[in-house]
């Protein structure tokens, strides 16, 4: 059994996690996640440093939160994770190296992980989604990225595509912007979508 402790600021969420991680199980002991959306809201978009400094006044209390609820001591962590890239440059590094800090202080290792190799393996922590047929084609629409990845095998990807400039995420964001609808504008405009007409345009096919 192995129990990682995992940090993530890649945008504008602190979070810190910590799992109890066996062959063939996966359970969450904690999950805390501090938002930023009213921070960023006026602007209508993530604003890089000010995303930074939330993560250096959140990411200690984000700790210890999760060690409370997970109800586990810091000797019983095994190894720390950290997100690494991609993601906004001055936001990441609030994370790696508070991660760096506690590993070097703790006598842990540390492992980097790619965000966008998070959002696929979530599908895996739910138990009855253990058991995947491979090849897959997985579809990862994240605020900054839209991507279409060939999953071969466990760890093992090809990027079939991915959109050229803004991803579908930022589109929402700066669309919900131009039209004065708030932050964040994804489900703002989902809300929106639902009361629409669809056939009020012909779109290609």
């Amino acid at each position: 059994m192995m129990i990682p402790l995992a940090i993530e600021t890649s945008c504008d969420e602190t979070a810190v996690a910590i799992l109890e991680s066996q062959k063939d199980s996966h359970r969450i002991l904690s999950n805390i996640v501090s938002s930023q959306i009213k921070i960023h809201a006026p602007y209508g978009g993530v604003v890089p440093n000010l995303a930074a400094r939330a993560h250096l006044e959140n990411i200690i209390p984000c700790l210890k939160e999760a060690f409370r609820k997970a109800k586990i001591k810091l000797e019983k962590i095994d190894t720390l994770a950290v997100t690494e890239g991609p993601g906004l440059i001055p936001a990441l590094l609030i994370g790696t190296n508070t991660a760096k800090a506690l590993a070097y202080l703790w006598e842990k290792p540390i492992v980097g992980i790619n965000h966008i190799e998070g959002h696929i393996l979530a599908n895996w922590l739910k138990p009855k989604n253990k058991k995947f047929l491979f090849p897959a084609i997985c579809l990862v629409v994240s605020g900054g990225h839209t991507q279409l990845i060939l999953i071969k095998d466990y760890l093992n990807y090809k990027l079939l595509g991915q959109t050229r400039d803004d991803a579908a995420g930022e589109a929402f964001d700066k669309v919900a912007k131009l039209l004065g609808l708030g932050y964040p504008g994804g489900p703002i405009i989902a809300r929106r979508a639902k009361k629409g007409n669809p056939q009020a345009f012909a779109f290609p096919r």
